[in-house]
């Protein structure tokens, strides 16, 4: 139990920090996640931090509490997402919070005015860097489909001005049409792998 309350620990402080320091969204949050918990705490592996940002993106709802859910499930079960929603919304509640009591002077300090500013360059370049890593990720697999889609949804977006939504659940219609027949062309060239476990079952009775 000790072991599973130091790691609820150590996911609250992750999330509280990401949280309370990141300006520029959820895409800027989720690639601070990535770095944290793929590349230095080892708890998940690339691709299913990949699975984690195409199912924010699609869900209703703030991107970084959606990451949070999965990510906290996926580590310590209903008690990580719990911790993890802790963490991740408490920085903003506060800081929010505060700066509602002082909206007009903010509004009009010119230091804070320009500071705002200058951070969004900074905030472009970690959302660069996520698309980057993103488009990376999609390129290794090496699906023709899944790249022609990618460059297909950025010119809809971009370009043709398309909804969002509408780009979101066209190509998750297209990966369960993708998924259907790959499962259907694996059980044409594999039709015995489905008998295979009941074999295993029965002589597992036999040998007992």
């Amino acid at each position: 139990m000790k072991k599973d309350y130091s790691k609820l620990w150590t996911l609250f402080k992750s999330m509280f920090v990401l949280s309370a320091c990141t300006f520029g969204g959820g895409f800027v949050i989720v690639s601070l996640m990535k770095k944290r918990y793929v590349e230095e705490l080892k708890w998940m592996e690339e691709d299913e931090m990949l699975d984690v940002t195409a199912i924010t993106q699609s869900a209703p709802g703030p991107l970084p509490v959606n990451a949070s859910v999965i990510i906290g499930y996926r580590i310590a079960g209903v008690a990580g997402s719990l911790t993890a929603i802790l963490g991740t919304i408490l920085p903003p509640m506060v800081i929010i919070s505060v700066i509602s009591l002082f909206y007009e002077q903010f509004r009009t300090n010119p230091y804070i005015a320009t500071a705002l500013q200058v951070m969004r360059a900074g905030v472009a370049a970690v959302i660069f860097d996520v698309v980057i890593n993103l488009a990376g990720n999609v390129v290794k697999t090496g699906r023709i489909l899944y790249m022609t889609m990618m460059v297909v949804a950025f010119v809809s977006a971009y370009l043709l001005d398309v909804s969002a939504m509408i780009i979101i659940f066209v190509c998750l219609g297209i990966g369960l049409i993708d998924l259907y027949y790959n499962l259907k062309k694996n059980r044409a060239e594999n039709p015995s792998v489905s008998n295979m476990p009941k074999s295993k079952n029965i002589k597992s009775k036999h040998v007992k």
